[in-house]
């Protein structure tokens, strides 16, 4: 939208992020005069779930829970807020957000900053009656000693108040986190949310993101231990660290993860990939430089069930998820 870009882009990045975060947490305070289409012809079902359009938010965006009801309505079917971590900790040094124009993508090297999952959880609970469907991003703290047992009381936490837990085992911006992607640490992990997600005779449902950098071997072990350990769905995919040869911004050598539509490509192949493998077992949900809604119906087509986008809003302004919906 020709107002957004200018307002906006004359801030520096995380400025501008957090600007719009107000403005939306303020709004769904106000009542958020807007709400996700629910009519039967864009409504899909996962994982036991009725999303009322195929169309959400991914993680990364609302990290603290601060305006869930103002995104919902924007128009997006679902929300995931995160990631949260048992502990609040501060994430990078700052400058770690950095837009790369010429190529309508982003890089970020935020490190899991948030206030802590209880904080955040306060705020969902405070969401009254509740706006529409949560999704709970949970990982680890930078300096935990065990990595495993913070997922798993970060999943305990999260279960009572979210309609899905998703655990982020791929952001490139911890070290040593995307080494949870292997086995036999994967299994164990796995393992350990599965116990923590049961909420009295409620089983939430849980799911696994990946990263788009994975090797298809790495993706096979993946999508096998998550289906061995009942993951409900997948998310393919997160940022990348790769760096495609075709952009031009001098921000793309910044350190962090890709994403926008740079990482489309990848996160369709990837997607792909994962349906190969799966061959029906799990869910599939695509995220990873969705944004437009023949972008939307590539990533449906190629066996999504849903699509997440972030940093196409930051491009194409608020109204992109409605926008979607209805070209879809």
């Amino acid at each position: 939208m020709a107002w957004y870009h200018p307002l906006l882009f004359a801030l520096d990045a995380e400025r501008a992020h957090s600007l719009t975060i107000a403005t939306l947490e303020a709004w769904g305070k106000a009542g958020a005069p807007l709400a996700p289409r629910t009519d039967d012809k864009h409504a899909v079902t996962v994982a036991g779930i009725r999303f009322p359009n195929p169309v959400g938010l991914a993680a990364g965006v609302d990290k603290d829970a601060r305006a869930v009801a103002g995104f919902l309505g924007l128009g997006f079917g679902f929300v995931e807020v995160g990631t949260l971590t048992p502990q609040p900790q501060p994430g990078n040094p700052k400058p770690r957000i950095f837009r790369l124009p010429e190529d309508r993508g982003v890089v970020n090297r935020l490190g899991f900053n948030n206030g802590g999952i209880d904080a955040a959880l306060a705020r969902v609970a405070a969401l009254t009656p509740r706006p529409g469907i949560i999704g709970i991003n949970v990982g680890a703290n930078k300096d935990s000693t065990d990595r495993i047992a913070d997922y798993g009381t970060a999943v305990a936490k999260a279960a009572p108040l979210a309609d899905y837990v998703t655990i982020n085992i791929s952001s490139p911006n911890t070290p040593g986190l995307r080494d949870l992607q292997s086995q036999p640490e994967l299994g164990q992990l796995i393992a350990a949310s599965d116990a923590a997600r049961h909420v009295g005779g409620k089983r939430v449902p849980l799911f696994l993101k990946v990263a788009p950098d994975l090797s298809r071997e790495g993706l096979e072990v993946a999508i096998r231990a998550a289906v061995d350990g009942g993951i409900d769905a997948l998310i393919v995919s997160n940022t990348t660290i790769s760096r495609p040869d075709t952009l031009r911004s001098a921000n793309a050598k910044e350190t962090g993860g890709l994403s926008g539509a740079p990482l489309a490509p990848l996160a369709l192949a990837k997607l792909v990939e994962a349906r190969e493998i799966a061959d029906g077992a799990i869910p599939l949900i695509s995220a990873g430089g969705v944004g437009s809604a023949d972008e939307a119906r590539r990533r449906l087509d190629a066996g999504a069930s849903l699509v997440q986008l972030y940093s196409a809003l930051v491009y194409e302004g608020p109204g992109l998820a409605r926008r979607i919906v209805d070209g879809l």
